[in-house]
């Protein structure tokens, strides 16, 4: 049945469903998995970065993370040049709202205007959905810390934690029976981690095959975005008997 009405995204087919638009969901549960994680003081977001061959260069420029304003940061699960073409808008939607208004764009409006594109695709013939699914991170005046979930159809919604890419059904599950509402930070990045161990693909975590970013406030008042370097890392992984500390070579 499915076969008739699967060639057009403006299709529906006679049980109400949109084909090309639940295939571009199934092409993000092929990627690496991203996971993000809301505390009282701060967000947090994890990536599995797919390393598909030793010879390929690994990338020193983010792969998963993506700062969108100062205020604002996602991670991403699916194709990443679908995921290019959307982070630059979002970057000029936010940068257009400053200049107007001389104040940082709200989470959720940000989200909303980008969703807002990801839905026209879905409804005009001769475009394809974009095959990428975000999770955004950030914070504002009005309601504080935020994170947020889209994905390609243009719904988002609000998240305590969330997991979308490769096994996110997994994910979903662990984190729904270890979240808790008043984590700090550190326990936020100690429960990503957790996760992210018992769902990826390959046995073992190493600082080569993961990305961690955090949103939160500095001392001063300022909302920070933080990346980990490879380094940290792989001490973070060390504190929370994730990976054995190397061994020391005389």
């Amino acid at each position: 049945m499915s076969r008739r009405y699967d060639s057009r995204t403006t299709i529906f087919s006679p049980e109400g469903r949109l084909y090309q638009v639940e295939y571009a969901m199934e092409a993000i549960g092929n990627a690496g998995s991203a996971i993000g994680i809301l505390s009282k003081d701060g967000v947090v977001l994890i990536g599995e970065k797919k390393v598909t061959s030793k010879l390929l260069q690994t990338s020193t420029s983010a792969e998963k993370m993506y700062k969108i304003d100062d205020h604002v940061a996602c991670a991403v699960a699916g194709i990443m040049s679908d995921a290019n073409i959307l982070i630059n808008t979002a970057r000029v939607q936010a940068q257009r709202y400053t200049f107007m208004y001389q104040e940082p764009m709200p989470v959720e409006q940000l989200v909303q205007s980008l969703c807002d594109t990801k839905q026209g695709y879905t409804q005009f013939g001769g475009l394809r959905p974009f095959g990428v699914s975000f999770l955004f991170a950030g914070w504002d005046k009005n309601y504080g810390f935020q994170l947020y979930m889209s994905d390609p159809s243009g719904n988002y919604g609000g998240w305590k934690a969330a997991a979308v890419g490769a096994n996110n059904q997994a994910a979903q599950s662990i984190l729904k029976q270890d979240y808790k509402d008043d984590a700090t930070r550190e326990e936020a990045v100690e429960l990503a981690l957790k996760v992210l161990t018992k769902t990826m693909d390959s046995t073992s975590l190493t600082s080569e095959k993961l990305e961690l970013a955090e949103v939160y406030l500095t001392p001063s008042g300022n909302v920070k975005y933080h990346v980990h370097s490879p380094e940290s890392l792989t001490k973070l992984l060390v504190k929370h008997g994730v990976t054995q500390p190397a061994a020391e070579t005389n």
